[in-house]
């Protein structure tokens, strides 16, 4: 029996042949050549001014709040039903995450939780597009303008998607994405961080060298007058990726063809509630997170479908229940879907076969 994985890149000849390419040009490290030409399609990509490339999702993320001026003593409202880079990152910075509840529809950030969650301490808010959905962002920058506040998107799984037309990436005063490997378009590992502003972008290009500008282009002996780090992405992984964007298009048209066979599949089955698609925004499917009914046993569920050859996980973490961040205030819609949440196998390389085997063996596990 083969099994088939959770999620799996679409990578071929193409993108051998661009690290060929930077391998010729004899310059392999990170923030050369094929990193700025990666920023500046990714930057078009997310209708942003900038963009940065970072070694991974989690970088860019704790690079946007140095740039943004977090610091110890701050707090950040942060969409709880996340992995947990997100939190962290916050911690990372000095600052304390206040975890604010999800919808129970798009399982992103719930606006009056956003609102209830902000005190005199609150600098900011970092909201999460789960599973490449974006969240209410008309609602999130009402909030963010009305107490003063800046607005970060957590865009992780989200290159491709859309809210009322306008691309993730561009929602926010600052945004992260990820190019892990199972991601939408990936190098294997790889972040970015996008913003109109391009203060901040700087700044965080600045941080993410040391504290210096990038060797490419420099021409002066560089000073090192502040700490910095070393979070940036190479330029073979830059390339992979620049191949990536071209082939974007093609890798969502999969995606949501393997979305829609599912929905059709599993309709009419009582103990599973599929994935919403909300009707003013463009899912680019990075997961696909079915809600198990309250009285199935999701882990024993996973069990027996790994059992059958079908990969899955759980959705994500509810973040408030993590020990790392001590005690926090209960985010009862999270913590269900924490515990109810199954991710089955969700990647452009799915063949038709596959799927219906993911169909047959969930409808095996999931009676109604």
């Amino acid at each position: 029996m083969v099994t088939i994985p959770l999620g799996r890149p679409s990578v071929g000849e193409p993108e051998l042949a661009a690290v060929a390419e930077v391998f010729a040009s004899g310059w392999l490290a990170g923030a050369g050549p094929a990193c700025r030409r990666f920023e500046e399609r990714f930057a078009k990509l997310t209708g942003t001014a900038h963009a940065l490339a970072t070694s991974n999702c989690g970088s860019a993320l704790f690079l946007g709040l140095r740039a943004l001026g977090v610091r110890p003593g701050d707090e950040v409202v942060v969409a709880d039903y996340t992995f947990p880079a997100t939190g962290h990152a916050v911690l990372q910075a000095g600052a304390t995450p206040v975890f604010a509840d999800v919808r129970p529809d798009s399982f992103c950030a719930d606006p009056a939780a956003i609102e209830a969650a902000i005190s005199p301490r609150t600098v900011g808010i970092l909201v999460v597009d789960l599973a490449g959905q974006p969240g209410d962002f008309d609602e999130y920058r009402a909030i963010a303008d009305r107490h003063g506040l800046w607005l970060f998107e957590d865009a992780a799984c989200a290159a491709g998607a859309s809210y009322r037309t306008r691309p993730a990436g561009s929602l926010a005063d600052l945004a992260a994405f990820s190019f892990h490997g199972r991601k939408g378009i990936t190098a294997g590992e790889g972040g970015a961080l996008v913003s109109d502003d391009a203060e901040l972008i700087e700044r965080a290009r600045k941080l993410h060298t040391y504290g210096v500008r990038p060797a490419y282009g420099r021409q002066t002996v560089p000073v090192f007058d502040e700490l910095g780090y070393n979070f940036r992405l190479s330029d073979v992984q830059a390339a992979i990726l620049t191949v990536q964007l071209d082939r974007l298009p093609e890798i969502l048209a999969a995606r949501r063809l393997v979305a829609k066979r599912y929905a059709e599949g599993f309709a009419g089955l009582a103990g599973v509630r599929v994935p919403e698609e909300l009707p003013d925004r463009v899912h680019p499917w990075q997961s696909y997170l079915l809600l198990l009914a309250p009285g199935i046993d999701r882990d024993r569920a996973m069990d027996s479908l790994r059992a059958r050859g079908v990969q899955c996980t759980i959705g994500t973490y509810a973040s408030h229940l993590q020990p790392v961040y001590g005690g926090c205030a209960p985010c009862p819609v999270s913590a269900d879907a924490f515990r109810r949440h199954l991710a089955i196998p969700m990647h452009a390389e799915l063949t038709g076969e596959q799927v219906d085997r993911v169909i047959e063996a969930v409808r095996g596990e999931v009676h109604d």
